[in-house]
């Protein structure tokens, strides 16, 4: 049987304040179209479906035309699980009735030893869901002592294992922080303080491993124990991550195929960087300019409106870095270079700027008089 393994939509999401409903709804016709070129047998969500546990009214809207589709227009199963931004009990409402329509919510822990099983094409296959938990509701939901996320991640799958079927291939979905996973900006840390990864060694054993929380495409411990990544890129930090959703076949003896499969977006997430004059005449020729863009800006003076002016060619310029202005170390402070500039050195770049003509030399002397008043003045009051 053929499945894919997806996660980490977080419909509803805002990117510097602007609504990326559409373009998820881009990608999520793009995975329906993979579903049905690709002769996909079911879908594994591996958390993170809505952004926040209470999602805007638009993205129920989106998930349930998404459903709808892979469930009552395909009959495929859906099996998915709660994530860290979604509201567990908000998003299991009506799982009981949906199940016989296909679609599997498993979000309410106490069940998480009892596996949804797919009979496809004459074969059987359990799949087991750990909903995000964090140590202290593993600790109240089952009285025992676990001091972190890996102990309380280490509880649950060996309590899984214990239940396993002998002879059918078996599936994990978990969403959590696996040890030595590369992390991008856009993800929401499990706690305070860095204890929050689990080790992958105690998910060896299962035919695959669907994973969900890491935003980029990875794997830890073997390439069956996978996160698929998000379906778009999020922040800044995943501008070179490639996104897409992972194809897993899998028979009685286990997995035989993994392949990523990308899915294009209908705006690119990109970092530009040089000087202002430059960026602007290249994207006069931009084929891409309407791209998310965080510009990085080289020039060493200072800039009127430079969102602006970067914005008449490039709309989605989002957020605007002036490292030409910051010290060697990153510390936000002018260079020295810039604080040597005169006063009049300052208001001829200001007056070159909003008239777009240098100032005459008649103007710079008066200027300079001007200032040079201004300045007995303080030493007098001094």
């Amino acid at each position: 049987m053929r499945l894919l393994h997806t996660a980490d939509w977080h419909l509803g999401r805002l990117f510097h304040n602007l609504s990326l409903l559409d373009d998820q709804r881009h990608v999520l016709d793009q995975l329906i179209e993979i579903i049905d070129r690709e002769n996909v047998d079911a879908v594994l969500i591996a958390g993170d479906i809505y952004d926040r546990s209470v999602p805007p009214a638009a993205a129920v809207t989106l998930l349930d035309e998404v459903l709808h589709a892979l469930c009552e227009e395909r009959k495929l199963p859906v099996i998915m699980i709660s994530g860290n931004h979604d509201g567990a009990e908000r998003l299991r409402f009506g799982a009981r009735h949906l199940r016989k329509a296909g679609l599997h919510i498993l979000s309410d822990l106490v069940d998480f030893v009892t596996p949804v099983t797919l009979t496809i094409k004459g074969a059987e296959m359990d799949v087991f869901g750990i909903p995000y938990a964090d140590p202290e509701h593993v600790r109240s939901q089952f009285n025992v002592e676990v001091r972190d996320f890996d102990s309380a991640h280490r509880y649950l799958v060996e309590r899984i294992e214990e239940q396993r079927h002998p002879t059918r291939p078996c599936i994990l979905m978990s969403h959590c922080f696996v040890d030595g996973g590369s992390a991008s900006d856009s993800e929401r840390p499990l706690t305070l303080g860095g204890a929050e990864s689990v080790a992958w060694e105690p998910m060896q054993g299962f035919d695959y491993v669907a994973l969900g929380h890491l935003h980029g495409p990875q794997y830890r411990g073997g390439e069956h124990i996978r996160y698929s990544g998000s379906l778009l890129k999020y922040s800044f930090s995943e501008a070179s991550q490639r996104k897409g959703v992972t194809l897993v076949d899998i028979d009685a003896s286990g997995v035989t195929k993994i392949e990523q499969i990308p899915l294009i977006p209908s705006r690119e997430v990109r970092v530009l960087e040089g000087k202002i004059d430059a960026l602007i005449a290249e994207g006069r020729t931009d084929a891409n300019a309407d791209d998310y863009l965080l510009v990085r800006l080289t020039d060493r003076h200072a800039i009127l409106d430079p969102m602006g002016k970067l914005r008449e060619v490039y709309p989605n310029v989002l957020h605007i870095e002036k490292p030409g202005m910051l010290d060697a170390q990153g510390n936000q402070q002018l260079d020295r270079e810039r604080l040597k500039f005169s006063a009049l050195d300052m208001f001829s770049d200001f007056f070159a700027q909003t008239s777009g003509e240098p100032m005459t030399g008649q103007q710079a002397e008066a200027i300079s008089e001007l200032i040079g008043e201004l300045s007995r003045d303080e030493e007098v009051q001094g």
